[in-house]
């Protein structure tokens, strides 16, 4: 049986908003925090909100982020007793999960034979297939193009070529043509080589219109492993997730449960740790196969927070210390929550980043809603790192009423100084397709004009202009120490009334 050792300080080896998330819970927990940083990230957010600071090197990941040394160098310099990874850059490697444990510091994660298992996705089907769990029809990593085109034609086209080493859209070409096979192939090597430092790829049959529905578990080191619902993922853009959703709007509390079931046999059977989320397609049928697992904390897990009432990053930590699992039956979701990813990027000029300084900012407040955010105003958005600046997340008793409170929210988003893409997910939210529930990973490439061409968006301005008015007027009057009426008379316009005169013209 596993002992309960008291974590008391943590260093966060990550950046941006799950930086500053992983802090707030460990602030609540009565936990000391250090943050990590690049030189570019100087004057971050994340930086600001922990205990102590140190600067593990250059901009480039490479040079600071990912390199284990620095980090484990960091946490002995400032008695951290343990990390926590976020995810991206060394939450799923290994061998840093093997530093840790040299170094003796908990490492707030998986074991790193769990993270073998099932990191490298071949072997995480091979593994998948020995426990019995259902996969999409696929390849063992190409030798060869003939090899690959060989079996292509075996199980036929359409296919997908993945990166053997690696997720999150990088190293994946969808091929629907055996003349397009060579330069596909080609294509997705170099890229993985690139992303992973590995080059193998192997194939996976393609379905048609398929979901993309997640499974989140959780495992202690008592032998307990429960799941805590899906979350639907299938609005993505490049194999990018850019809308979160739970409870899916296409399981039944059946397929639910069976996928729950087939998802926690996963995780034991590579005797999992921690929080993970285990990826299945579902197709048009509603058959699901197993499509990779991430072990590690994912990006939309404050959906699976709302609708279940857990801090999951406290789960993790308490785990880490060798504490049970509080609870060890599935947990009912509780009403309706939706995240969409914020982006410093131009939907208009095809999705290029868009770093900058911000020069005014102005996020969504009101009931049930939170913004879980890296940036400040007056902060320098870099151009070295994945322009996610924020994640808004929203819960209401139901479906239609989550998607009008998101609507609402993204309104009130106000970002000056940087482009982001508040108003492209403003219309994934008013789309036909979306409020009905049943679309799939196709939905966002398919519906890419309707979505760049939003109407009412000249409303928006008018807002985002009467806001900025507004401001720039009451810091004016603040300097010139204005004694402004308790009638609540600015002096002026309001914001709102400008707004409304501009819409009854």
């Amino acid at each position: 049986m596993a002992s309960v050792k008291k974590i008391r300080k943590i260093l966060v080896a990550n950046r941006g908003e799950i930086a500053i998330r992983v802090m707030r819970t460990c602030k609540e927990m009565g936990i000391a925090t250090v943050a990590v940083y690049s030189e570019a990230d100087r004057s971050a957010l994340h930086v600001r909100t922990a205990d102590q600071a140190i600067c593990v090197g250059p901009p480039p990941s490479r040079e600071s982020y990912l390199v284990g040394a620095k980090i484990i160098d960091a946490a002995k310099r400032t008695g951290a007793d343990a990390i926590h990874p976020g995810y991206g850059f060394l939450s799923e490697n290994p061998n840093f999960v093997r530093m840790c444990e040299a170094a003796g510091i908990t490492f707030i994660g998986p074991p790193a034979s769990a993270m073998e298992a099932m990191g490298e996705k071949t072997r995480a089907r091979a593994n998948m297939i020995k426990a019995g769990v259902p996969v999409v029809p696929g390849s063992e990593p190409l030798a060869s193009l003939e090899e690959g085109r060989a079996f292509a034609e075996k199980i036929g086209y359409p296919i997908m070529l993945k990166a053997a080493a690696g997720g999150g859209g990088k190293g994946m070409r969808k091929i629907e043509d055996p003349k397009d096979f060579e330069s596909g192939f080609r294509a997705a090597r170099s890229e993985a080589l690139s992303a992973f430092g590995d080059d193998k790829v192997y194939i996976e049959k393609y379905l048609e219109k398929p979901h993309h529905v997640e499974i989140q578990v959780f495992a202690d080191t008592h032998g307990h492993t429960i799941h805590l619902n899906e979350r639907e993922c299938s609005a993505q853009r490049r194999h990018q997730k850019v809308v979160e959703e739970t409870p899916s709007p296409i399981l039944t509390p059946q397929l639910r449960a069976a996928m729950g079931e087939v998802a926690v046999k996963a995780a034991k059977a590579v005797g999992y740790v921690g929080a993970g989320t285990v990826e299945f397609l579902v197709d048009a049928k509603r058959n699901f196969y197993f499509l990779e697992m991430n072990t590690r904390l994912q990006v939309e897990h404050p959906v699976t927070e709302w609708v279940t009432g857990i801090d999951l990053v406290a789960w993790q930590i308490k785990v880490a210390m060798g504490e049970r699992l509080p609870i060890l039956e599935p947990v009912q979701p509780n009403g309706h929550a939706i995240e969409v990813r914020i982006y410093a990027e131009d939907p208009a000029t095809n999705f290029m980043p868009s770093p900058g300084k911000i020069r005014y900012l102005r996020v969504p407040g009101g009931p049930n809603v939170r913004d879980d955010s890296g940036v400040y105003a007056g902060y320098t958005v870099p151009n070295v790192y994945d322009p996610m600046i924020s994640k808004l997340s929203v819960w209401a008793p139901t479906r239609a009423e989550a998607i009008e409170r998101m609507r609402r929210a993204l309104s009130e988003y106000v970002v000056k100084g940087i482009t982001t893409n508040t108003r492209y997910l403003q219309a994934i939210m008013e789309h036909p397709e979306f409020r009905a529930g049943d679309y799939d990973t196709s939905f966002l490439p398919r519906n890419h004009e309707a979505l760049l061409s939003k109407p009412n968006a000249h409303l928006e301005e008018i807002a985002l202009i009467a806001s900025v008015v507004y401001a720039a007027k009451r810091d004016e009057e603040k300097a010139k120490s204005v004694t402004i009426a308790a009638s609540g008379d600015h002096g002026g316009i309001s914001p709102w009334r400008l707004m409304r005169s501009a819409v009854r013209r």
